[in-house]
């Protein structure tokens, strides 16, 4: 943890040397999203980055993070606001619901500072244009972080895939994401507040893990969208989950392909994988850094390990600081364009599960 300090008190300190130019000033608005647990420590032993300050209100999550990491208490901002009108800030990730998404970018692109949120993007198209929007009018950058985006076997397969047609046309895909839910496996109290609410979250485990396979989808499938969308949602364990479904099968239809999304909270294990099935091979993904490919040249399955990804692709602040320093666009499974069709799918699927009823896009 003493590592972590000269960066989380705001300090520019580099061990025996002055910076070569001053960090990326990054501020975090909202800590309910367990995700942020994972994020802070990334500032740590980093001389390019510096964490400026954190918008929360809520005293038990302060209390909580100050203590875990030791923060400085003036890092606290009461408001997005009070934190710009307070010191320099150059991009926000954020950890709030997904409703205060929308709110989160509004206020940021009113002073032209780039956003990261957690996935999904939004609740419903209505938030998602509005982000749209307001990301227009400020000139700022829109990045949807995901766990996936940054493992390297899903990159390699986009490069097998995509750019080189080891496998022909795509013809199917299918998404496994989830776990046994987030009550089971000691999700906090303030995310599962709002990650079990209709409103806050949109839904249940259709947006919070419907949502990577409609990402890496739409990605894979250079930005299509699919020409329908057919979803069954099931309430296994209304007892733990009354509000929102706790399971999913999601079916997409494009003109000359099919993908299947099962996100769900009942999954034995966690698991975040995919299998991809071409004209003359396929390309399965069970686990971050291991591949299973079979391919017309191959006489049977060949697994492969691909090395981990490095610079502004290897983890969400690095992304984020290359972004802020102009020398990457946000792209791919990252992009507001891509993460406006996904929000539309996991739309359309909500509305099949409710009807009963393919929705055509």
């Amino acid at each position: 943890m003493k590592k972590l300090l000269p960066i989380l008190l705001g300090s520019a300190f580099v061990a025996g040397n002055l910076l070569a130019q001053p960090p990326v000033r990054i501020a975090i608005a909202g800590l309910s999203h367990d995700h942020a647990w994972g994020f802070i420590p990334r500032f740590a032993g980093r001389t390019d980055v510096q964490l400026a300050g954190i918008v929360e209100t809520n005293q038990d999550l302060i209390s909580r993070y100050s203590e875990h990491f030791h923060l400085n208490p003036r890092l606290f901002y009461p408001s997005l606001d009070a934190i710009f009108a307070g010191t320099k800030v150059q991009a926000v990730a954020t950890f709030t619901s997904t409703f205060e998404h929308a709110r989160v970018v509004q206020a940021c692109a009113a002073h032209g500072v780039d956003v990261m949120m957690e996935k999904p993007l939004a609740t419903n198209m209505k938030q998602a244009r509005a982000i749209a929007a307001a990301a227009k009018k400020g000139g700022i950058q829109i990045i949807v972080n995901y766990e996936t985006s940054w493992y390297p076997g899903n990159r390699a397969a986009y490069t097998m895939v995509h750019d080189e047609h080891q496998i022909g046309d795509i013809r199917r895909m299918v998404f496994h994401h989830g776990h046994r839910g987030p009550k089971e496996i000691g999700c906090s109290t303030n995310f599962l507040a709002w990650l079990t609410d209709p409103v806050l979250d949109g839904g249940g485990a259709i947006n919070d893990f419907g949502c990577y396979g409609a990402d890496l989808a739409t990605w894979l499938m250079d930005g299509q969208k699919p020409l329908s969308v057919f979803a069954v949602a099931r309430h296994f364990k209304p007892d733990i989950y009354p509000k929102v479904e706790d399971d999913a099968t999601i079916v997409l239809n494009y003109a000359k392909a099919t993908v299947v999304l099962e996100p769900s909270w009942n999954w034995p294990f966690d698991r975040k994988d995919m299998e991809i099935y071409g004209q003359t091979g396929y390309v399965l993904v069970p686990r971050p850094d291991l591949l299973r490919v079979r391919t017309a040249k191959t006489p049977g399955e060949v697994e492969i390990n691909p090395p981990p990804l490095t610079g502004a692709n290897a983890d969400p602040l690095s992304y984020l600081v290359a972004v802020v320093q102009g020398k990457i666009k946000p792209a791919g499974l990252a992009s507001l364009d891509v993460n406006m069709t996904v929000v539309e799918i996991l739309g359309a699927a909500h509305r099949s599960a409710r009807t009963g009823k393919l929705v055509k896009l």
